[in-house]
């Protein structure tokens, strides 16, 4: 069984979904979805608030990324790796999950994360410094990092 619960933030309505044991999606929206609270949810509402009232750096949560390949369950767990406020590269990504050959397809999960935020994707930056790709669009990628008071070296807005 698949529950789910709204949360209202300042990037807009996020909507969480689990199972009976972890959490399986995030997504922001603007359509008003059927409550379904479970007690993961409430733990996932109540994180994600602090940590937009900057008073969380570490989700406590439990996660369900097998959904993804085995590729990108490996991607999306290196993620859980970069810490608040820090930025890392596509390249310095592939690094870490073993090939820089692959930073195509490392750039490609990073995109499926079907966790962002709790997930950090919005971390992972062009080798440039530059704010490339966000599923969640780059207005949101450019909060949550200002948000986070990452050291950026290029302009925000």
């Amino acid at each position: 069984m698949e529950f789910a619960q709204s949360l209202n933030s300042p990037i807009g309505l996020i909507h969480v979904y689990s199972t009976d044991k972890a959490i399986t999606k995030l997504i922001r929206s603007t359509e008003v979805i059927e409550q379904k609270p479970h007690k993961v949810l409430g733990q996932a509402q109540k994180q994600l608030s602090e940590y937009f009232e900057g008073n969380r750096k570490v989700f406590e949560l439990p996660l369900d990324i097998s959904a993804g390949t085995i590729f990108q369950q490996s991607v999306w767990t290196k993620l859980l790796n970069v810490g608040y406020g820090i930025v890392k590269s596509y390249s310095d990504l592939a690094i870490a999950c073993g090939d820089i050959k692959k930073v195509r397809a490392v750039g490609k999960a990073n995109g499926a994360n079907p966790i962002p935020i709790i997930i950090p994707c919005h971390r992972i930056i062009g080798k440039n410094a530059k704010l490339v790709g966000y599923s969640g669009g780059l207005d949101m990628k450019k909060y949550l990092l200002k948000l986070e008071k990452a050291p950026l070296v290029y302009e925000l807005f």
